[in-house]
């Protein structure tokens, strides 16, 4: 991850809620044909004060535009972005909340973990490849560990939240899932929420960021 952080008279005072991200321009704005190349990339926001917004980059150690941005990227320098936006935000009048996914769903997850309402309950399980992958999310989270195995169609993070003690119907606690990351595996988790834990599906929100070899997801 990489750490990037946007400043000036643009960033005061936006409309933002924990869990969203912005969509930000990753070449030269006055390139040639640039804005027809759609080379827009999808960043959740990690923290927003008001007055600075800042950004966790997940460097995949490819060499694609957003690989390419992200290594060269230097104070000083000048971005276009889009406002904050997106549906897999914080419902803070949950009473239990339930947060899945992995390393690309660990940035939304920090923020909300961060906005959670005093002393309400909830579960958090994040895979990552190793220990050395987490990322400060506070007390509370499970961490999971791939070492190597793929992260699409991961049954590892499927079993762990098999695993947990979850509120049932008869709890009467409004609750809410947020699933996000890698598409097929949301979908497992998902599938297991609701048809093996009776979850109703307006109750699980998800957000799948990719997928091997499909781009634009967002």
């Amino acid at each position: 991850m990489r750490r990037v952080r946007l400043t000036g008279p643009a960033v005061q005072e936006l409309a933002y809620v924990p869990g969203q991200h912005v969509r930000l321009h990753v070449n030269d704005l006055f390139a040639p044909l640039t804005w027809r190349r759609g080379l827009l990339r999808t960043y959740s926001v990690w923290e927003y004060d008001g007055t600075a917004l800042d950004l966790c980059v997940l460097e995949h150690g490819g060499d694609g535009p957003g690989e390419q941005w992200v290594a060269q990227v230097r104070a000083g320098q000048g971005v276009w972005f889009t406002k904050p936006e997106g549906s897999l935000v914080l419902q803070p009048e949950a009473g239990y909340h339930l947060f899945v996914g992995d390393e690309t769903a660990a940035v939304p997850f920090g923020a909300m973990l961060r906005a959670l309402p005093e002393g309400v309950d909830f579960d958090a399980v994040v895979e990552v490849d190793t220990p050395e992958d987490e990322i400060p999310l506070g007390d509370g989270v499970t961490w999971g560990y791939r070492y190597g195995a793929p992260a699409a169609r991961s049954a590892s993070l499927v079993e762990a939240v098999r695993r947990l003690d979850l509120p049932d119907d008869d709890s009467r606690v409004s609750r809410v899932a947020y699933v996000a990351g890698e598409a097929l595996t949301v979908q497992a988790v998902r599938d297991h929420l609701v048809r093996e834990r009776g979850w109703p599906r307006r109750s699980v929100r998800t957000k799948p960021f990719w997928t091997p070899g499909k781009r634009g997801m967002d």
